[in-house]
């Protein structure tokens, strides 16, 4: 199973693309800005998109992608995956024939080429070799996390979180965890902010890593542009026994 790093940024700014990992050639966990940087022949061998959540670093390149997917005369859907709070989000704030047209009626009602699963915490999803394993996490709207397994081994994204109760005990209990890709947003010095945005500080994602009796890969994501070194330096500070490195656009991750 091959990871390919689309955007892993919390913001834009030069180089700076939000959260898109693409796994193998065909499954998308979110679909941020970093889905911009495809070659078309990529982007065309999509169909499965998995959302943590709704917020827009993480779902702004959807639409687009199903625009260019877009054919009367498919063969196979563009499926997306989310909790059912962010699905009704994503039809009635981007597919709503206002701000884009609703995919999941084109070419008609009957046989759309976009399709919506609800995959709820606690939901496997099946596709090709690989189990999709959805974990509930604590952000500030309903979100979502996913173990991906093969024969491999395991690979987990964290989306966006703070301190939790509910992704540690998942990890635990994946006997062959080999890569962690967790968010941590904001430097110790904004605390106050970071927990009210529902994010993991340096100081709190070390917290709970003490948690962790794997010792996987652990990547981090999702740093707000400008906050990269600084945020870096904490987490290594505070977690220096640990192997984590920080994730980079174009990356490749291998399980």
């Amino acid at each position: 199973m091959k990871i390919r790093v689309l955007g892993c940024s919390g913001g834009i700014g030069a180089g700076a693309l939000t959260s898109a990992l693409l796994v193998d050639d065909d499954v998308l966990i979110d679909a941020g800005t970093g889905i911009g940087d495809l070659a078309l022949e990529d982007i065309d061998s999509i169909r499965h998109v998995f959302l943590t959540h709704s917020h827009l670093d993480h779902i702004a390149g959807l639409p687009m992608l199903v625009d260019r997917l877009f054919d009367e005369n498919f063969e196979t859907p563009l499926t997306v995956y989310a909790r059912e709070e962010t699905l009704r989000a994503v039809q009635d704030h981007l597919f709503n024939d206002v701000i884009w047209p609703d995919f999941a009626n084109l070419p008609n009602a009957a046989n759309p080429m976009l399709r919506y699963r609800v995959c709820e915490p606690g939901d496997t999803i099946t596709i090709g070799h690989r189990d999709f394993y959805a974990v509930d996490v604590m952000h500030s709207v309903p979100s979502l996390g996913y173990t991906v397994q093969n024969s491999g081994g395991v690979f987990a994204v964290s989306g966006d979180t703070k301190t939790n109760e509910t992704l540690w005990p998942v990890l635990n209990a994946c006997d062959d965890l080999k890569v962690l890709v967790i968010e941590v947003s904001f430097p110790d010095e904004m605390q106050e902010l970071a927990v009210l945005a529902g994010h993991y500080t340096p100081k709190t994602l070390t917290e709970d890593l003490k948690r962790l009796k794997h010792k996987p890969e652990i990547w981090l994501t999702g740093m707000k542009p400008g906050e990269e070194k600084r945020i870096f330096s904490q987490v290594l500070a505070a977690a220096p026994e640990k192997n984590i490195q920080m994730l980079s656009r174009g990356a490749v991750l291998t399980v």
